[in-house]
């Protein structure tokens, strides 16, 4: 399952401005190369809506059937927020609406159509 977590402003190709819904995965642990110790994350993402400011407002909270999936891309600049940094990912996360099984989690199966 994933969470709406808010919404957002989105400028297209033709300067028009939508609205996209920012998502949030269930939590995850994951271990620290460095450190060896766990931390407690979530993955996000965003999909574009046809829906008005009050209409998204209204949705937030809401869950639905799927998870967050992560998807090879070409690289990319990102700036990582509150810094200076600036770095090169070549991933990208997207929203899967498809629910998967236990078995095709473990045994990274697609799942049935």
């Amino acid at each position: 399952m994933v969470t709406i977590t808010g919404f957002a402003k989105r400028k297209n190709s033709a300067d028009e401005e939508f609205n996209v819904l920012l998502l949030q995965g269930e939590l995850e642990l994951i271990q620290s190369k460095e450190s060896g110790r766990f931390y407690a994350t979530a993955k996000t993402c965003s999909i574009a809506c046809t829906f008005n400011d009050a209409i998204c407002a209204t949705l937030v909270g809401k869950t639905l059937p799927g998870q967050i999936e992560k998807i090879q891309c070409d690289p990319y600049d990102y700036h990582i927020p509150g810094t200076d940094e600036i770095i090169s990912l070549a991933y990208s996360y997207y929203y899967d609406p498809i629910e998967r099984t236990i078995e095709q989690e473990v045994f990274q199966m697609k799942p049935a159509a």
